[in-house]
């Protein structure tokens, strides 16, 4: 009985980045065994365990067969028999096949180190054909190492497009691909992973909505990169400079879903698009079964952004219907998210990546001013019923102008 770490573990190691997960493989051990020595059986499908004190995750060796199609059609072989090499050739990518033992010796039979230092994301063998749920997975390690200056080699993109063609992303589950998709969204090039499943074909099956921009222009003036598709990997880009938090980098990327609604002989133009994106948005969430939380802010930021755009041309009444509209009064936070988002938007385009985009400040300002409007006051006064919103939203129009004024002064 031998064990070893694997994995990302041993990958991030020799990257000298943090291990946020130990996996470990062990050899030449059964379930009864592992059992015997207090580990915990967790593993379903096949033979992992819980160590009785580190809690971390210990498999036995294992070989896979694919039986039938989806990333679920495997057969497993995890007997005492299956040696270090065969589990390690199962595995998608050379970078994690690669294995450490107890001494700190690397056993790397494929090359992993060699691919580390070229800074390639290459597939084990020719089994990374079997499971569809890869395309998604070398996608996003390709977001979370693009800052090292790794690429997907070749030969993998191929075979990832073989995936594609063969229609094996239809088997994954929803839950599955949002998952990939959620955790890409959190790295620092999330543009990346979009941009990859593109090359490959990949964005076709589940994000076709998105996957429509690319072509669809923009006036020139206001977005010197001109492309649709361009112009939502540079919000990107710039939400990651704003925020962490997945509601608001989902929004930013589905913001512009409008844009692939309209006519092709109104283009560049498109007005309307904000209202226009939101079944879109409403589509694409419920596919991907999103949370509702970051479905509810992309539908806002679609269809109020360019409201925020404005924002020095809007009337008092306006910018306080947009306020009422987003419930404001209620989630303020969620209203901060929104136009952080806003402000990815503005910066989103070719030479306007540095703008201070004073919008959001001024719409915030609008926001903060009204809130303190007295209801209590109002009531006092005598008013009834009705007659309390009513006057509530006149004081607040007032005070927002009052902003309005001073800010042309």
């Amino acid at each position: 009985m031998q064990t070893y770490l694997v994995g990302g573990a041993v990958r991030d190691k020799l990257l000298e980045r943090p291990i946020k997960d130990k996996d470990w493989v062990v050899v030449g051990a059964t379930p009864e065994q592992m059992l015997q020595q207090g580990y915990v059986a967790v593993g379903a499908d096949f033979p992992v365990f819980l160590h009785p004190k580190s809690k971390e995750e210990y498999a036995l060796a294992r070989i896979e067969r694919k039986v039938s199609a989806g990333y679920t059609g495997f057969s497993c072989d995890a007997s005492s028999k299956v040696t270090l090499k065969e589990d390690l050739l199962r595995r998608d990518l050379t970078i994690n096949a690669m294995a450490m033992d107890e001494t700190g010796n690397v056993i790397d039979p494929f090359k992993g180190q060699e691919d580390l230092d070229k800074k390639l994301l290459r597939h084990v063998s020719e089994a990374f054909v079997e499971d569809p749920l890869r395309v998604l997975r070398v996608a996003r390690f390709a977001a979370r190492y693009h800052y090292l200056g790794f690429t997907i080699a070749p030969e993998t993109l191929s075979l990832m497009q073989t995936i594609v063609t063969n229609g094996e992303l239809k088997a994954l589950s929803a839950e599955r691909v949002w998952q990939e998709t959620a955790r890409a969204i959190l790295e620092d090039h999330p543009e990346v992973y979009f941009e990859s499943l593109r090359a490959c074909g990949g964005l076709t099956e589940w994000f076709p909505e998105l996957d429509v921009l690319w072509g669809i222009p923009n006036p020139p003036k206001w977005h010197p990169e001109v492309d649709t598709g361009v112009h939502i990997m540079m919000v990107l880009q710039q939400v990651t400079r704003l925020s962490k938090t997945l509601s608001v980098r989902y929004a930013a990327l589905v913001h512009d879903l409008g844009k692939g609604l309209t006519p092709p002989e109104k283009w560049p133009s498109h007005r309307g698009h904000e209202k226009l994106g939101l079944d879109a948005i409403k589509t694409l969430s419920a596919r991907l079964k999103v949370p509702n939380g970051c479905r509810d802010l992309a539908l806002m930021v679609s269809e109020y952004h360019t409201h925020v755009h404005k924002a020095f041309e809007l009337k008092a009444s306006t910018i306080l219907s947009m306020l009422n509209a987003c419930d404001v009064w209620r989630k303020p936070e969620r209203f901060a998210d929104f136009l952080l988002a806003c402000k990815a938007d503005a910066r989103g385009r070719t030479t306007f990546e540095d703008i201070p985009y004073t919008n959001a400040d001024y719409i915030w300002q609008a926001y903060s001013r009204a809130a303190k409007v007295d209801i209590k006051a109002i009531v006092a006064k005598g008013y009834k019923g009705s007659a309390i919103k009513e006057q509530l939203n006149q004081e607040r129009i007032r005070v927002i102008n009052e902003l309005k004024n001073s800010d042309n002064k």
